[in-house]
């Protein structure tokens, strides 16, 4: 049963344990996002979690938590499923313009479906695998939530990075053996904790250059 109000109540109570300056008309969307994914969950099977409360735990509120960390005006979200994280980011951050890059068709009808309904006008969305995609401009943030290993998240993204862009990888625990054996053409910055309001687990995102 989708309640429209009892979960417009509880994302508002679960940003007032976070510093993130969300207005009425991006909660709206938001709970507009999760109302689409409920629907066409249905049907196209984008995500295993199923319960309208938990979307808006692990997939919105897991989502936005980046939102203070992206600098620049040009972001890639790589590996994106049903424009997760970059749909929730796009609707709290209407000055960034964000790609979402994913190899599987169903996910990106999804996407153009929900960039419709919700109005968004700083999305585009291509259907390719990650390395195959060579944009004519590059990137400020190359962006990845439960993408790949961040060997291979760099290996596969080096190219989407402009001259002073970086990558930013959302992981759960922090992944010291990863960062440790890093490629030498990249540099670790540094490892942010993020608190996701009602979320079981550790989140962090861990913030990479090249050299």
């Amino acid at each position: 049963m989708f309640n429209k109000v009892e979960l417009t109540n509880k994302l508002k109570e679960m940003l007032n344990d976070t510093n993130l300056d969300v207005s009425d008309k991006q909660i709206i969307q938001l709970i507009q996002l999760v109302q689409l994914l409920v629907k066409w969950n249905k049907a196209y099977n984008l995500t295993s979690v199923r319960d309208p409360q938990q979307m808006l735990v692990k997939h919105i509120m897991d989502s936005i938590v980046v939102s203070p960390y992206l600098q620049g005006q040009r972001i890639i979200d790589v590996g994106t499923g049903p424009g997760l994280p970059g749909l929730p980011l796009a609707i709290l951050n209407p000055d960034k313009q964000f790609l979402l890059l994913d190899s599987l068709g169903k996910r990106l009808r999804f996407i153009r479906y929900a960039v419709l309904e919700l109005g968004l006008k700083n999305v585009d969305f291509i259907q390719s695998r990650v390395e195959e995609y060579h944009p004519d401009e590059k990137f400020d943030v190359v962006l990845s939530r439960a993408f790949a290993s961040l060997e291979d998240m760099l290996k596969w993204c080096k190219h989407l990075s402009n001259e002073n862009g970086h990558f930013l990888a959302l992981k759960g625990r922090l992944p010291e053996q990863e960062i440790n054996n890093l490629d030498k053409q990249f540099e670790f910055i540094e490892s942010i904790t993020l608190q996701v309001p009602n979320l079981e687990g550790e989140r962090c995102l861990v913030k990479v250059k090249r050299i």
